[in-house]
């Protein structure tokens, strides 16, 4: 017992040693504003890979509740003067709030038909940003967004102010930490074995008793509270707001990064968002073929990577221990 909870602890420590010390490493303000970037991205994954990777359902709703949380604490703090520090909570508990209105009916359907009341759900929300001018500006969208406060802590102050900023780095690290170990506590939880079960097989824990709907419905409610976090950190990180972000060609990027990743397991959808926030900047040398390119990588990937990238590995170097241990045994046999 002691043996499983160290590794993984010691894993998750160097993985944040890391993390912080990337900015330090890689001081140009466009590869930090693109880590900024990748850590928001990673609480989206995250969330994604509760529907997705532990119970199953794909939901193609998630950018829809991303721009609901950033909608949101936008208005909060340009129109009613609430902190954005208040509105890193708010709004993501109204948009889980809003979740559970939607999650009740759809999760009553299973499959397929799921993917498509989410993605209904997604293409009504872009449309009620785009048209409902006089809250949300439309497609000219809201500008000077603001940023956090400054913070003091432990007699210290910290700015949050300037594009490349190292404390909202820091600040989007610890709500990625934060949405990665709340997964944690879940997949090793009772509801995390159930939803497991409901992916494996649904009809067969329904039978054993099992309230399946309320586990998928928890699911869809903690994907989308983390959406709407990752909508608020976006909001006031870009400082300008408008409905393009919040389609459904964002929701399929998500969906994409964890798959990618490796959906059902926690360090998956960490590789495939930053995959998905990196692969097209890297891929600018060649801008004219970059969006086919990009999109053939994807493509290959999926088909031939269908458990995705982090699977592989384990499986690779799961291999390699095993022939190292063999050719010890063997070794060892010989000189007896």
């Amino acid at each position: 017992m002691r043996r499983f909870f160290t590794k993984p602890l010691m894993f998750s420590l160097a993985a944040v040693a890391v993390a912080l010390a990337l900015p330090h490493a890689f001081k140009t303000p466009y590869y930090i504003h693109l880590m900024t970037l990748a850590l928001i991205w990673i609480v989206l994954a995250q969330g994604q890979n509760l529907t997705q990777g532990f119970v199953g359902y794909v939901s193609i709703a998630q950018a829809g509740f991303m721009g609901i949380g950033a909608y949101i604490s936008t208005l909060l703090t340009m129109n009613f003067g609430v902190s954005v520090w208040a509105t890193l909570v708010i709004a993501p508990l109204l948009t889980g709030a809003m979740a559970i209105i939607a999650g009740y009916p759809s999760l009553r359907v299973k499959g397929h038909y799921f993917s498509i009341v989410t993605l209904a759900y997604n293409m009504v929300i872009f449309i009620v940003l785009m048209t409902f001018k006089a809250l949300t500006g439309g497609e000219a969208g809201i500008p000077d967004v603001p940023r956090p406060s400054e913070l003091t802590l432990f007699g210290y102050v910290f700015s949050f102010e300037g594009r490349s900023n190292l404390n909202y780095y820091a600040l989007a690290l610890s709500a990625a930490i934060l949405a990665t170990a709340c997964c944690a506590l879940v997949l090793h939880s009772r509801a995390g074995r159930v939803m497991l079960a409901i992916r494996q097989n649904e009809d067969l824990a329904e039978a054993m008793g099992v309230v399946t709907s309320r586990y998928k419905l928890f699911a869809f409610v903690m994907s989308s509270i983390f959406a709407g976090l990752a909508g608020t950190l976006y909001a006031h990180y870009i400082g300008f707001l408008n409905p393009e972000p919040f389609g459904v060609d964002q929701s399929l990027n998500i969906i994409l990064a964890v798959i990618l990743g490796g959906s059902g397991t926690l360090t998956g959808p960490i590789v495939g968002a930053v995959s998905v926030v990196f692969l097209p900047e890297l891929l600018r040398f060649a801008d004219s073929f970059r969006l086919i390119i990009y999109g053939s990588i994807l493509v290959i990937a999926t088909i031939f990577l269908p458990k995705g990238l982090v699977p592989l590995v384990v499986t690779i170097w799961q291999r390699l221990r095993t022939r190292k241990t063999v050719a010890e045994d063997n070794k060892a046999a010989s000189k007896a």
